[in-house]
């Protein structure tokens, strides 16, 4: 039988999105999600995004299988469409109403804004080497500009979780980073045992940087919204940037704070539904 979709893109990172509201399990395995994301025989996405029941008093669940059919805690870009997807399966405007989405990374909270953007409360940031998780520093300590052997080269690291494990490494010109080979060395490194994405952050003032990222399961993407949100944090860590923050992806820019008040990350962008079908 064939399955209803609706294919939405945050800054050019795109997903299928599926209503799975009737079931607590995904409509597709994650072999068939990997089918599915093929660009030249499928429908062509970096993940596929199932919209479940809510849990524990959460409105929804979130569940996504990446193209290559493993499973991430959490996607930036992702619950963006999710906000989206879910406002227009309602049928109702919800710019003054805050979700509340079950991931494997917490609760996340977003929010549709008068001007169309999307802003999502991303929670708190953990630093801790066991939390991220990373070998790099004794579990009970921060990774800080620590040094990396990788392809050959020593990079100075910083690692920060936002529910998934991010790399980010500051670099004079992102536009010469060969993506394609460096990134796998980076996500497949022994020191992340459960793998890692990477960022490649070049900073062009205290409130603008320029962000390049492989992302952990789906590869070189267009824009990563944990990866900026990682980002911001370690370039306030290493005193590169300031709490506030324009990030420039390659399918767009995204706004970042990590609020003093209350120790809370805010991403705010985009979301577009591009079509819908069955397949």
């Amino acid at each position: 039988m064939a399955i209803e979709f609706t294919k939405y893109h945050g800054l050019g990172n795109d997903f299928i999105l599926i209503d799975n509201r009737s079931s607590l399990t995904p409509v597709l395995t994650p072999e068939k999600a990997v089918q599915w994301c093929d660009r030249h025989f499928g429908i062509g996405a970096d993940g596929v995004i199932f919209a479940l029941p809510g849990q524990n008093g959460t409105d929804y669940t979130m569940r996504i299988f990446n193209s290559d059919g493993s499973e991430p805690e959490m996607c930036g870009n992702g619950i963006r469409c999710l906000a989206v997807f879910l406002t227009d399966l309602e049928g109702i405007s919800r710019t003054k109403d805050k979700y509340h989405i079950h991931t494997l990374a917490g609760v996340i909270a977003p929010q549709l804004t008068d001007d169309g953007q999307v802003k999502v409360d991303m929670g708190e940031p953990r630093l801790l080497a066991e939390e991220i998780p990373t070998t790099l520093s004794p579990g009970e300590f921060q990774v800080i500009n620590q040094p990396l052997e990788v392809a050959g080269k020593t990079w100075d690291v910083t690692c920060v979780s936002m529910g998934n494990p991010h790399c980010i490494t500051f670099v004079e010109d992102v536009a010469a980073i060969n993506l394609e080979s460096i990134g796998p060395q980076f996500e497949n490194h022994p020191v992340f045992p459960k793998k890692t994405n990477t960022e490649f952050i070049e900073i062009v003032n205290r409130n603008y940087l320029k962000m390049r990222v492989w992302e952990r399961g789906a590869g070189i993407t267009l824009a990563c919204g944990t990866g900026a949100c990682a980002s911001l944090v370690a370039g306030v860590l290493n005193d590169k940037c300031d709490r506030t923050a324009t990030i420039e992806l390659p399918g767009g820019l995204l706004e970042i704070e990590w609020s003093e008040v209350d120790n809370r990350i805010y991403m705010t962008g985009p979301a577009e539904r591009v079509f819908t079908g069955k397949y």
